[in-house]
């Protein structure tokens, strides 16, 4: 794989130059037209708060509502035990990213609040705690003196902007009259977009074409903490119980059997020259790696093989794409530019798949199993096994070989959470179908490596058509997917081994009847969909352990005991089969039922346990719910001015708990949670909470398309990367996975939030808002339709 440098010195002129040292507070900038209804909406003004000094010594950190978190929560267990990564050396809860100043809740606890005290005589300006609103009501001079007397280490920087009909500005403001210090306003008159800075340092002379500014008495607090919570210092407890994915991974490939580059400081972009053009995904279109492989008989060819260094460049846009169209109407239609391939449709159009129809291309429901809807087929699954209860008992299911994941996407409606996944075959652009669709969806295939997801996490596993032999070589594939499914869950398969009598579809399901029987595996339903002509069999995997004790034969055998069936991340396949854990080990017991299981910490954590951020790790679940919601419904819905209409496919790049998944919950979106290899391994408690997400290694890219999400959220990963491997790349890699008006939120390190500010901007994106404190910061910024003009030299082919 060659690379070249796709990032050079340039002074860029588009990033303004701030006065760190200088506080700025958010003022309200209201159209004309548009006066009145900001006036009455209070819900999205954000309000910068400086609570007086700070005790350096603290470990706390700026929280997004009156919070009460326990005095205690800081305290951590310091006989936790650790693991130390073998791939990277750096596991992701030993670095102390956010140890050293952190910012404490609005409602602080008493020794805060005693500590405040003790310094009021140091700093007379800081009278009581919670006196912001009061001080607003006093002018903007003082609160912005009083700001600047009060801070510690950082202070709050609010840009915001506005594109998007229904989204409301995070800004608050002050009268016109009492204005002391200059408001300097910018707006664009072909967008109807402002950019609001208040800057301390200059004076009178504003004038502006928006109207009086409005001052609001009670506005919101929007402000996220900046690791988590006081509660959530994970930076001191390192991985508490958790081993990382790393070295279950490493350890069981032993039992089987890093390139840093220089981090580039300079901000000047060049389009990525590919064949893949606006598709590009380079750990699966490396064809330099591909060329050099011994054998595709195992579809090797498809799986991940990605860049020594991987790329800085952009992906060019596709001609005439414009903003994707909303969920829910998004199922039914997409534009045809933004996925302009039209084989799927001519192949599979009479099947209900996809079809052309003039600027839009169009999803019957349909797939090759289920031509007439996709709803008559899921129910017709329930009416023969009534005990699959989806969206209750059955909550997260995995669709191998989905196709356009009309399956997935329909099972919606039945409150149940599909992980889609297809390889990026022939089947032109199939999981990018899904993704534009709004229905979440992976690139990978079952080859010769196991899937990136812990064992023993999906309710259910289905297969409809979707070219998997399961049968052979001793049945390998088979047994993965035994190693995925929960003791009791099931495998829907429908297929033409099922109702055909030819003979190659007889031969395959009397080596089906075999296999499966050898695998303890339940033969729980086979019937006949008469309206769509096919044939369902249902299997339930087994519950204990005596079916196998009982076989004559140990074949497919069991699974040695140091073989550990979470370990997932480039280890090979194996064919054998993993004992069902002991009771009250997890998989021993089924979860609670949707949506009862969200909310509580799974059976199997125990007090004994030490969590991510310190505390015994049911209580470390709960908390970090907890805090998620108060984020949540305190910043993110309210204070950042986003319209969640336009908001649909989500990813948490760096996840803990599933919290921020949770706590979206209520909302038309979905979540993809990302569990870094070496960080703690809490990817089975995301699935055991009826959620889902993936391993990933951000040194790596990741397995999607370019353009497949609509919001980003990263907490405390850039500052984690910058220490590992090529921070331009994972910027780059950021913004080939964001839609063009997508969004990310960063919270990090005031430093991170700095040069992240500057790097986005560089690259033509609009930063709505950044805020720092008590060194630590949140950045909310929003991709544009920019692309640069300049394009790599060097050619990154695909087969």
């Amino acid at each position: 794989m060659m690379t070249s440098s796709s990032v050079v010195p340039v002074q860029n002129s588009d990033v303004s130059m701030e006065n760190k040292n200088e506080v700025k507070t958010p003022v309200i900038e209201s159209n004309a037209e548009n006066n009145n209804d900001a006036r009455n909406d209070e819900s999205s003004k954000p309000v910068v708060e400086d609570n007086g000094p700070r005790d350096e010594g603290q470990q706390k950190q700026f929280e997004d509502s009156q919070g009460d978190l326990p005095e205690d929560a800081t305290k951590v267990d310091n006989n936790v035990s650790t693991n130390q990564v073998e791939k990277n050396d750096k596991p992701e809860g030993t670095e102390n990213n956010n140890a050293d100043k952190q910012v404490e809740q609005n409602d602080k606890p008493e020794a805060t609040e005693n500590n405040n005290a003790d310094k009021q005589e140091e700093k007379p300006g800081d009278e009581k705690k919670d006196d912001v609103l009061e001080k607003k009501e006093d002018g903007p001079k003082d609160e912005s003196e009083n700001a600047a007397k009060n801070k510690v280490d950082g202070e709050p920087q609010v840009e915001n902007k506005e594109s998007e009909s229904g989204e409301t500005k995070a800004n608050n403001s002050d009268d016109k009259e009492k204005k002391s210090e200059e408001n300097s306003v910018k707006t664009d008159g072909e967008k109807g977009e402002a950019q609001v800075v208040e800057k301390e340092e200059n004076k009178k002379d504003e004038k502006t074409d928006q109207g009086p500014i409005e001052k609001k008495d009670n506005p919101p607090e929007v402000f996220p903490s900046g690791a988590q919570s006081e509660l959530l210092n994970e930076s001191t407890v390192q991985n508490g119980s958790f081993s990382t994915q790393a070295t279950e991974s490493k350890n069981a490939k032993d039992v089987q059997g890093a390139s840093q580059p220089q981090n580039q400081n300079t901000y000047s972009w060049k389009l990525c020259n590919t064949t893949a053009g606006p598709d590009y995904i380079p750990c699966l279109d490396n064809l330099e790696a591909i060329m050099k492989l011994r054998t595709t008989k195992h579809y090797e060819h498809r799986e991940r093989h990605c860049p020594d260094n991987p790329p800085t460049c952009l992906v060019p846009l596709p001609e005439g794409y414009r903003r994707s169209i909303e969920w829910p109407t998004s199922r039914e239609k997409i534009w045809y530019r933004n996925v302009p391939h039209s084989k799927l449709a001519e192949v599979k159009g009479h099947q209900n798949w996809v079809k052309v129809s003039g600027d839009y291309l169009t999803f019957p429901g349909g797939g090759t199993q289920f031509k007439h809807g996709a709803l008559h087929y899921i129910d017709f699954i329930q009416q023969s096994v009534p005990e699959v209860a989806w969206g209750k008992r059955s909550r997260v299911v995995l669709d191998v070989g989905c196709g356009v994941a009309s399956f997935g996407g329909f099972l919606f409606d039945r409150d149940v959470l599909t992980m889609s996944l297809a390889p990026k075959d022939e089947h032109e652009a199939q999981v990018q179908f899904a993704l534009e669709r709004g229905i979440p969806a992976i690139s990978a295939v079952m080859g010769t490596k196991r899937l990136p997801y812990p064992g023993r996490v999906f309710d259910v596993v289905h297969c409809a058509r979707c070219r998997v032999p399961w049968h052979i070589e001793g049945g390998k594939l088979l047994l993965e997917l035994n190693r995925l499914l929960r003791p009791g869950g099931f495998f829907v398969w429908s297929a033409t081994p099922i109702y055909q009598k030819l003979p190659e579809d007889v031969e395959i399901w009397e080596a089906m009847k075999k296999l499966t029987q050898a695998m303890c595996w339940e033969v729980i339903s086979i019937t006949k969909d008469r309206v769509n002509g096919v044939g369902i069999a249902v299997y339930r995997k087994t519950t204990s352990n005596e079916c196998y004790e009982q076989r004559s034969t140990n074949d497919p055998p069991l699974c040695k005991d140091s073989d550990d069936p979470n370990a997932a991340w480039n280890v090979p396949l194996q064919s054998c089969m993993h004992k069902v854990p002991a009771a009250s080990e997890r998989g021993s017991q089924w979860p609670e039922q949707w949506p009862a299981r969200v909310g509580k910490p799974p059976y199997w954590l125990t007090n004994s346990e030490v969590g991510v951020y310190g505390k015994p790790a049911p209580e470390d679940v709960v908390a970090d719910y907890e805090h998620w919601k108060r984020v949540v419904s305190n910043s993110y819905l309210n204070g950042l001015g986003i319209n969640w209409s336009t908001v649909r496919n989500v990813m948490d790049m760096r996840a803990v708990y599933g919290g921020l998944a949770a706590a979206l919950r209520e909302l038309n979106v979905w979540v993809m949670n990302i569990v870094s290899i070496d960080a703690p391994d809490t990817l089975p408690i995301i699935y055991e909470r009826g959620l889902f997400g993936i391993y990933h290694d951000w040194c790596e890219s990741f397995s999607t398309y370019p353009r497949s999400y609509d919001l980003l959220h990263a907490d405390h990963l850039f500052s984690k990367i910058k220490k590992k491997c090529n921070f331009m790349a994972l910027v780059a890699e950021v913004d080939r996975i964001l839609r063009p008006e997508g969004k990310i939120i960063v919270r990090d390190k005031v430093e991170i939030i700095s040069e992240l500010e500057n790097i986005f901007k560089s690259m033509q994106w609009e930063v709505r808002m950044t805020y720092s404190k008590d060194k630590e910061g949140l950045l909310y910024a929003q991709k544009t339709m920019w692309r640069p003009t300049e394009q790599e030299t060097i050619t990154y082919a695909i087969a």
